[in-house]
């Protein structure tokens, strides 16, 4: 009923899959490729951002990051450590961050706005409406 060679006779493939697995196995899926900065460190990729929105968006990261941080870490050191005035000046350091984040975003925004005001027309949104302001575009 099952043929055995007298080679393969008790030996069991480990780790090996069938033929039967390979063709059911499905193949596997590559990822697509995407625009990335220079491997070298200059950064020339970044050139086709904005100066303003770059700078702005690494502002508000280096700042959104300390909040978040400061924010976690102030209570901690509060509690557990008992120092409580070292955890305050943590906490508070961290919600001013936060702070700054919303106004590093802000001040981008409004000069974002600006310069569509000023014939400058970069705004995807063709009825000319802020998407963010909560605020609908009049209806023609």
């Amino acid at each position: 009923m099952f043929s055995l060679d007298e080679d393969d006779e008790g030996e069991v493939s480990f780790g090996e899959s069938s033929d039967a697995e390979r063709e059911m196995t499905p193949d596997i899926p590559k990822a697509p490729s995407v625009k990335t900065f220079d491997d070298g460190g200059d950064f020339e990729g970044a050139s086709d951002v904005d100066s303003g929105t770059l700078r702005a968006f690494v502002v508000a990261v280096i700042y959104a990051n300390a909040a978040v941080l400061l924010v976690a870490l102030g209570p901690m050191v509060w509690y557990f450590e008992g120092w409580s005035r070292v955890g305050p000046v943590l906490l508070v350091a961290g919600v001013l961050a936060g702070v700054r984040t919303y106004q590093t975003y802000r001040a981008w925004k409004r000069s974002r706005d600006e310069a569509g005001a000023d014939g400058d027309d970069s705004d995807d949104d063709p009825a000319g409406g802020d998407e963010g302001d909560g605020v609908a575009p009049p209806e023609a």
